[in-house]
């Protein structure tokens, strides 16, 4: 009873609730993450009804219903062309029920917006879920390092640390996206007495990360939090005081790893071989050298599937199937196609072509307008809110344009992207709103 009275089941503790529960999903995976996004949608549909979609929309929320009728359109474009060539590519109409589900991202980003821009959203239980989740996988990455099984039973693969992902090896990545939340957790929503205690969590955590981060083997993820980190203390000049800490803690801990783990060591020169090999290559346009690395041939197999459909794309996740289908492919070569071109903007171009590659573009310029520019170089409301820091630098980090990634429309990698985009823009406009009504 006592529980009860102290966290009463209203409607917005239900919904904090779910909102609590998305770290944990990513980590128990893509059933989960559909479970609680579709929990999500239809619980605020049904607590509230029609006042959802009465939130003020403007020119960014024109562009987005613009995209994903873009994403329906092709869809039924290219089903219509498999169904009426007897392609048994798959099952046919399949493009289109996946187009349809797609929506839901939609709807996520117009929930989201709602429950911000009402107020019925608490951030603090996201934080502090982020928090407890990217110190869990990490302490079960370095678990599984010296034990070679996590506390799942999970062993890695090669080089390689997934914790609790198992043999998917995604763990640095996992960290990168949802670590960062740690930092502002204290100062946002703990009393100045608390304050005290950052000069011991944030080094700590930091160096948790990291190592977590560079003994999963995931480079890449390095590289972004290494970014994320270098902005906020950029931008934020209260955390600048951090900033030689944290360079001279990042070049001792990867120094040892580095030296004296022969894992960490062939990982991290492979990386810094395939950089070189595909700097060269790509200097000198030597696009037909037999020793290119696998993630440029990835690169470069997008541009010839991209011309058999180059305004309207081949339809979410057809990119398997259209890339097998492109002129100048070298039979005897290895390697052919894979299941994406692993980069989001030439998936983007690929599957929904020219028009949906300038959709988003335009799409993601507008939100780093509305967050990034008027937080730091604009006067505004928005100069005084710090719950959005966090959001705007993981955001940047996850468009990066020059990265190899996972594809865009997969259950993880788009629930993550409108989680952050639904959450900035709600931010943006509420101070909008306050603006305008003084």
């Amino acid at each position: 009873m006592y529980l009860l009275s102290k966290f009463p089941i209203t409607k917005s503790n239900y919904l904090n609730l779910l909102i609590f529960i998305i770290p944990v999903s990513f980590v128990a995976g893509n059933m989960v993450i559909n479970i609680n996004l579709i929990l999500l949608i239809l619980s605020t549909l049904i607590l509230y009804g029609k006042e959802v979609f009465k939130i003020k929309y403007f020119f960014l929320d024109k562009l987005f219903f613009t995209f994903f009728f873009l994403v329906l359109l092709t869809g039924i474009i290219n089903d219509y062309y498999f169904y009426s060539n007897s392609i048994p590519w798959k099952a046919y109409f399949d493009t289109i029920v996946k187009s349809i589900f797609f929506l839901k991202y939609l709807l996520l980003y117009i929930v989201l917006r709602y429950l911000i821009e009402t107020n019925t959203l608490s951030f603090k239980y996201f934080f502090t879920s982020c928090t407890l989740m990217s110190v869990f996988v990490s302490f079960d990455i370095i678990y599984q390092f010296f034990n070679g099984t996590d506390i799942f039973g999970y062993r890695g693969i090669k080089n390689n640390l997934g914790g609790p992902f198992g043999d998917e090896l995604i763990a640095g990545g996992y960290i990168q996206r949802f670590s960062i939340f740690s930092f502002f957790l204290i100062p946002l929503f703990y009393s100045e007495k608390y304050l005290k205690y950052l000069k011991f969590t944030t080094p700590f955590l930091f160096i948790l990360f990291l190592i977590a981060i560079v003994l999963s083997g995931n480079r890449m993820p390095l590289l972004l939090f290494l970014l994320v980190v270098t902005l906020i203390v950029i931008f934020q000049k209260q955390t600048r005081k951090y900033f030689f800490p944290s360079i001279i803690i990042f070049t001792l801990v990867f120094y040892l790893l580095f030296n004296f783990n022969f894992k960490v060591k062939e990982n991290f020169k492979a990386f810094y071989d395939q950089i070189s090999k595909m700097t060269i290559i790509v200097l000198n346009k030597d696009f037909n050298n037999k020793r290119m690395p696998p993630y440029l041939k990835e690169f470069t197999s997008f541009y010839d599937t991209w011309l058999l459909n180059k305004y309207i794309g081949g339809g979410i996740k057809n990119f398997r199937y259209y890339c097998h289908k492109r002129p100048n492919i070298d039979k005897d070569s290895k390697f052919i196609c894979n299941m994406h071109p692993h980069n989001y903007y030439l998936e983007i171009l690929t599957e929904t072509g020219v028009i949906g590659f300038f959709l988003i573009s335009i799409i993601f310029i507008i939100i780093l307008y509305l967050t990034f520019l008027k937080k730091y170089f604009i006067k505004s409301q928005l100069n005084d809110n710090k719950i959005i820091i966090a959001f705007i630098f993981l955001f940047i980090a996850e468009i990066f344009p020059i990265k190899s990634t996972g594809s865009f429309f997969t259950t993880g990698n788009t629930t993550y992207l409108f989680l952050l985009i639904g959450i900035l823009i709600g931010l943006a406009r509420k101070d909008i709103l306050i603006e305008k009504k003084y």
